[in-house]
């Protein structure tokens, strides 16, 4: 395994971090407890969850993976060997915190609630998962027109780091990090830490691979300058890198087959550039999949590459990727295929 540091703490992060958020719906209890075995025998030492999971979010499974978790490290005895990513939901949920915004009240609730899921008493990074006033991700790039009301924003985004600070001070956090946000809000979260000496932001969770490169250019210059890297989540964008979509295929207990919620990648121009990164491994020997990963984790700006996979053949896979690196030969082609398909979906 190779690790990075997280932002400008002295922690290091394994660069493929573990994510679970299919635990509690499409894996059982005593799967995820696999994985994570599996995963620490491999060096992965980062986890990473959220309060929401697991996906699809319902009020029924809201909670079950880090309860999930919390039964590993109580009958594994390791928390200390990981790095622990969770997140505060934003607003939108009704069966979380009756789909309030993320403020410094909610803050609390939500770290009280996760440590009690968690069975343990610190989270190492804690994360805003969407912004209150939304986010470009989730198939809302068309649609997102944020309010301009800066002096508000800055308000909340203050009073949330005051609350954080006295959580940090407590014993219950070591940092946080954001998750699906826009370059003027890093900057200016990173501004107020440094105004009014408030907790840093260390890492910025956003959606990143070869189908989805919107983190270029401005948050990669950001992540860079600032040291304050990408925790990069869909790296197989939805499994579509892996090839098992192609031609309107939908495999039994795959990610498309269960989902309720509208699927804004599911596009004829998305499978064709699947199609297209698909052929290209296929043509230089390599696994689609690893060398989906091995390009995210040859991005300067990436801190770590955040992996799920529903069954423990695909978690093997994935982590082999580590041990990928891609020739200059593949990576100009993968440069070649972005001009033809620039933004699939």
């Amino acid at each position: 395994m190779k690790y990075r540091k997280l932002g400008k703490t002295n922690i290091d992060v394994s660069l493929i971090g573990l994510g679970t958020m299919t635990w509690g719906f499409q894996n059982t209890e005593m799967q995820g407890h696999e994985q994570m075995d599996y995963a620490v025998d491999h060096g992965i030492n980062f986890f990473d969850t959220a309060e929401m999971y697991a996906i699809p979010p319902t009020a029924k499974t809201y909670g079950t993976t880090e309860n999930i978790i919390g039964s590993w490290f109580a009958s594994r005895k390791k928390r200390d060997d990981i790095i622990l990513a969770s997140k505060i939901a934003g607003p939108g949920l009704p069966w979380i915190r009756d789909g309030e915004e993320i403020n410094a009240v909610n803050v609390v609730k939500a770290v009280e609630s996760s440590l009690t899921r968690l069975q343990t008493d610190y989270i190492d990074l804690f994360q805003l998962h969407w912004p209150n006033r939304g986010s470009y991700h989730f198939g809302e790039q068309w649609n997102f027109a944020p309010k301009a009301d800066a002096e508000a924003e800055t308000a909340n985004f203050r009073e949330v780091l005051e609350s954080c600070k006295a959580l940090i001070e407590a014993g219950k956090i070591r940092y946080i990090g954001l998750s699906n946000e826009t370059a003027w809000a890093m900057m200016k979260w990173l501004r107020l830490s440094e105004e009014y000496d408030l907790p840093r932001i260390v890492s910025i969770q956003n959606e990143y691979s070869l189908l989805n490169r919107q983190f270029e250019p401005d948050l990669q210059e950001i992540a860079i300058q600032e040291d304050c890297g990408l925790l990069a989540w869909s790296p197989l964008t939805r499994g579509f890198l892996s090839g098992k979509y192609a031609g309107g295929a939908r495999p039994e207990g795959s990610r498309l087959s269960i989902e309720t919620r509208r699927e804004h990648r599911d596009r004829p121009q998305t499978e064709k550039a699947a199609n297209a990164y698909v052929e290209l491994a296929r043509k230089h020997d390599l696994d689609p999949c690893q060398m989906a990963i091995a390009f995210v984790n040859s991005r300067p700006f990436v801190t770590s590459t955040l992996i799920g996979a529903t069954n423990i053949e695909q978690l093997k896979t994935n982590i082999d990727a580590i041990d990928l690196d891609l020739s200059q030969e593949v990576l100009d082609a993968i440069e070649m295929l972005r001009q033809d398909h620039p933004m699939p979906f």
